[in-house]
């Protein structure tokens, strides 16, 4: 596993540099920021039910120095995110990282689930042997199942042709947003389900860590407004508790593009009530490669704690490879 960590603001670099030898494959890392270390689970392969969550010494890293990583071994689960850090509030000093996964096997044909399961996971640099995750607990959920029955199923339609895109349906693909909001401690977290109407939807839900570092439901929903398909989802949460959720949208007659859709934290809860917003329109159909993307992405501009940008892949007319359009939003009362 390789790292690069910015020596300043500057993204054109220079950095510093890190890798790590694993006897297993890290397929799929997905970084998340934490004040006691970098968090980045991985899979380990394709026709095993284990995932690996590996943490690396932040603060060594911004300086520079030389750094170590430990990891754990999680059997028997499925995709795994850990909190990532958004905002200025850090969480409560030495609260443990929060990793979740959906529930579920797609490898074992389990493909629905009532629940939602997460981990505390605490990493401890001066005694490795006490490093550790405890869980899983289940946080109670609407029940759902896979969108399309999980990953390289290929079902979203396309104009123009048989050949339909990938959802990847079986996880929680996008990381988790955590944010301190002074009063509560907020995460957010999206996966793609199947939708009474025919097609995608987007499940998403905000829960509360106490004092106690358990995690509750705080709200949920589905957002589906038609029988279209919405998936791939990415959510932010702005310093104002306001949530921001982009996704991929296709199905015929529409190519695959990039929507965004919101909510403003005063409002009932469990809906997006921020109607839908186009973000970028598909202008061709992708036959060249099994999946739709693999990520999109939100991320807060830390200069205003409010600004949502957004970034997602669509083709052009008679392209064969992606673009990548990326917009930026803001939610009504944050900001000027």
């Amino acid at each position: 596993m390789c790292y690069a960590i910015s020596t300043g603001p500057n993204p054109l670099g220079p950095y510093y540099r890190y890798y790590y030898e694993r006897e297993l494959f890290p397929d799929y890392p997905r970084p998340a920021i934490w004040p006691d270390g970098y968090y980045v689970p991985t899979s380990t392969g394709d026709d095993v039910i284990q995932k690996h969550v590996c943490i690396v010494e932040r603060e060594k890293m911004l300086r520079g120095e030389p750094a170590r990583e430990q990891c754990l071994v999680i059997d028997g689960v499925n995709f795994l995110n850990n909190a990532d850090l958004h905002g200025t509030r850090l969480p409560p000093a030495g609260a443990p990282n929060v990793m979740m996964a959906a529930g579920g096997t797609q490898l074992k044909n389990d493909l629905d689930d009532d629940g939602i399961y997460a981990w505390t996971v605490k990493v401890d640099w001066e005694d490795p042997a006490k490093t550790r995750a405890e869980g899983p607990t289940k946080i109670p959920v609407a029940p759902y199942e896979y969108l399309c029955g999980g990953q390289l199923t290929n079902c979203v339609p396309q104009p123009g042709t048989a050949r339909g895109l990938d959802a990847q349906g079986d996880k929680i693909m996008s990381q988790l947003v955590y944010r301190n909001l002074g009063g509560r401690e907020s995460i957010a977290a999206v996966h793609s389900v199947n939708t009474s109407a025919g097609g995608g939807g987007v499940r998403w839900y905000e829960l509360n860590v106490d004092a106690a570092r358990n995690v509750t439901l705080r709200q949920q929903g589905t957002y589906a407004p038609d029988s279209r398909f919405r998936w791939m989802a990415s959510p932010a949460i702005d310093k104002r508790g306001n949530i921001g959720i982009g996704y991929s949208f296709g199905g015929t007659p529409h190519f695959a593009g990039q929507r965004f859709a919101a909510r403003l934290a005063d409002h009932p809860l469990g809906v997006l009530t921020v109607k839908e917003n186009i973000l970028v329109e598909g202008e061709a159909a992708q036959t060249t490669t099994l999946r739709w993307e693999d990520y999109t992405q939100t991320a807060i501009d830390p200069s205003d704690d409010c600004t949502i940008w957004y970034v997602g892949d669509y083709l052009k007319k008679g392209a064969t490879s992606y673009s990548t359009r990326i917009g930026a939003f803001r939610l009504p009362g944050c900001g000027g």
